[in-house]
């Protein structure tokens, strides 16, 4: 296994509330240096539900994305505040975004966004057996939920109806859990 490389400086290049750009000057084990960019953020946690309402069904959500500046389709997500553990942020963004409470949270595991160039890190979490429970949250409009056949998700992506690479992610290690139970 390759040694990471020595990071011989770090610069902040710039900063807002949610991010920081950074140039890390990298030194590698053959003596090869060069200035990587990456995109930190400042502590935020984040969680990604995959929320089934029944064992052959799960609920996708319909809500602008700005980053493409266009309608997406994807699971229901948000932040973890500071004093919420993950389990918990999934019970309270699940409650905001689609109006549910789940009696059942398993925490599928980690997942990273692009780690050649961004720090972000995410929790999944599977949601199962449904209840209605409504929170005000923050979206700056309603989200449009939609209740799709599990069966369903692969045309979804062919399609490219459904092109969220978390979500897909998401979705393949729920499917990977369900089966792993049966």
């Amino acid at each position: 296994m390759r040694n990471c490389p020595t990071i011989l400086k770090t610069e902040l290049l710039a900063q807002s509330g949610h991010f920081q750009i950074e140039a890390l000057h990298l030194q590698f084990s053959n003596g090869q240096q060069r200035v990587y960019e990456r995109l930190r953020g400042t502590g935020y946690r984040s969680v990604m539900l995959v929320a089934m309402p029944d064992p052959a069904h799960v609920l996708l959500v319909r809500e602008y994305a700005v980053g493409v500046e266009k309608t997406i389709l994807g699971l229901p997500k948000g932040g973890a505040e500071p004093d919420e553990d993950y389990l918990q942020a999934a019970q309270r963004e699940l409650s905001e975004e689609v109006g549910l409470r789940a009696a059942r949270l398993t925490e599928l595991g980690e997942l990273t966004l692009a780690p050649g160039h961004l720090c972000h890190r995410y929790r999944v979490v599977l949601a199962e057996q449904l209840s209605p429970c409504q929170l005000e949250g923050d979206e700056p409009e309603p989200l449009e939920c939609l209740r799709v056949p599990l069966a369903q998700i692969p045309e979804l992506v062919a399609r490219g109806e459904l092109h969220e690479a978390r979500a897909i992610a998401a979705l393949f290690m729920a499917m990977g859990t369900l089966a792993r139970r049966t």
